[in-house]
C-alpha cells in the first residue's frame, strides 16, 4: 500500500456508510493527529490509540445524530496524494463548503485546520477536506 492517510479516509468512510459505530485502523503518527483534529473539531464521537507488541491500533468511535441517524461526517475528501502533492500558501487557503466544513492541513507547526492555519499565518500541504 502506498498511500496509508488514502486508506485510513477510505475506512472511515466505509464504516460510515456502513452504519457502524466503531472503525479500527492501523497507527502511525499522522493518522494520530488527524484523528485528534476530528475529535476536537467534534466529527468523530471518541478515540482511542493501542498499542501491542509489533504495531498499534487506533479504534474510532464514529458520530451520528441520535434522531436522523446522519453522519456527523457527510464526505471525507483526500486532497493531496503521493503522485500528486497540493501545496498552499497562506493566501491560498480553501474555504471548505463556505466555511462549514474543514481542510486539514500539514503545516510545520504540525497538523492543523484551515482556520489554525489562517490564525498562524502560515501555509502546508492540503491532506484532507472533511464536512
Amino acid at each position: 500500500m502506498t498511500d496509508s492517510i488514502a486508506d485510513y479516509l477510505t475506512r472511515i468512510r466505509n464504516s460510515i456508510m456502513a452504519k457502524h459505530k466503531i472503525v479500527e485502523v492501523p497507527s502511525s503518527k499522522i493518522k494520530r493527529e488527524i484523528t485528534k483534529v476530528l475529535f476536537e473539531k467534534g466529527y468523530i464521537l471518541n478515540y482511542k490509540f493501542e498499542e501491542d507488541k509489533y504495531h498499534g491500533k487506533i479504534k474510532i468511535a464514529l458520530k451520528y445524530d441520535p434522531e436522523t441517524k446522519e453522519p456527523a461526517i457527510r464526505k471525507i475528501e483526500r486532497i493531496s496524494k503521493p503522485g500528486l502533492r497540493k501545496y498552499i500558501g497562506i493566501d491560498e487557503i480553501p474555504r471548505v463548503l463556505n466555511g462549514l466544513g474543514i481542510a486539514i492541513l500539514s503545516t510545520s507547526s504540525g497538523i492543523i485546520t484551515d482556520k489554525e492555519a489562517k490564525v498562524k499565518n502560515i501555509g502546508g500541504e492540503v491532506i484532507c477536506y472533511v464536512y
